[in-house]
């Protein structure tokens, strides 16, 4: 008798309600011919990496993921070039892979089209910097104004009003000062600029569908980033339909592709992994890994 596929379950208790969620997947592995599930929870002191690695040592054929932008990243970081696939479900405010790979934020939904949809090899993009040791992400690394905005969405509000949270803190951020920045791009010469944010991203829509970096995808083999540069208060509207309306020319809106990254800043600023805060620090360096990490996909 050929033993049963094996799924892993990795959870983080504090974006998903327990039980119920617990029993819907149960269900839906269970009626595609799955065994009982490895059910891992992260805790405060380890997001995902404890869980990740005995999931890949437990041979599974299959780890599904559910917490927020922060839980998602740590386990797709631990299973890039392991060859096990994930599946994102939709678990916390921002749900940004979930988004950008077309899976609905109905969890009901989102399993079947998972669990019945097929596999597709997306990057991963290695990131180091100063005070950071190296990791990977698979959505968006920033600093200035966006990781401001990430770290003063308030946790309550986002529970309540999800996404809408952050425009909370955007509008408190808009005047976020400028940091002078040099962007090196593979081996182009560096440009400097003075910007309130530089975001890199393996994938380019936001929250709200907003797409901010329109041209990512995340299997071609290379990362955007963008800068903005909005001088005045009054310059944001027209930077938010730049971002919204392809062919508007913005000139508060510069953006740059490539395998390799490096942006310096003249000073400590604030920084984000996909959605999480992390230490401040002036320099960001991210590098594509192509097509290391295996996704289910609708």
């Amino acid at each position: 008798m050929s033993s049963a596929r094996r799924a892993a379950v990795i959870v983080n208790p504090v974006k998903v309600e327990g039980d119920e969620f617990r029993r819907i997947v149960e269900v839906a592995l269970s009626e595609r011919g799955f065994g009982e599930p490895l059910w891992l929870e992260t805790t405060e002191d380890d997001a995902g990496v404890t869980m990740a690695r005995r999931a890949v040592e437990e041979q599974v054929d299959l780890v599904l993921v559910a917490g927020g932008d922060g839980t998602v990243r740590v386990v797709c970081a631990e299973l890039a070039r392991t060859a096990v696939p994930v599946a994102v479900l939709p678990g916390g405010t921002g749900n940004l892979l979930a988004r950008n790979l077309g899976i609905s934020l109905e969890l009901e939904v989102a399993l079947t089209e998972l669990l019945d949809g097929s596999q597709q090899r997306i990057d991963s993009v290695l990131v180091k910097g100063d005070q950071l040791p190296e990791d990977r992400f698979v959505v968006m690394a920033g600093l200035g104004l966006d990781a401001a905005i990430i770290e003063d969405a308030p946790d309550d509000l986002k529970k309540r009003v999800g996404w809408a949270a952050y425009v909370v803190s955007t509008l408190k951020n808009l005047n976020h000062p400028f940091v002078r920045v040099e962007i090196t791009v593979d081996d182009q010469p560096p440009v400097r600029r003075r910007a309130r944010t530089v975001v890199i991203g393996n994938v380019g829509t936001l929250q709200a569908n907003i797409p901010l970096l329109p041209d990512a995808t995340p299997d071609d083999g290379t990362i955007d980033a963008v800068v903005l540069a909005p001088r005045r208060i009054t310059h944001w509207p027209r930077l938010a339909l730049g971002l919204v309306i392809r062919s508007w020319r913005e000139r508060h809106v510069e953006r740059f592709t490539g395998q390799r990254i490096q942006i310096r800043a003249d000073r400590p600023v604030r920084r984000q992994l996909d959605g999480d805060a992390i230490t401040s620090g002036a320099n960001l360096v991210a590098e594509v890994d192509p097509s290391a990490l295996v996704v289910r996909v609708p």
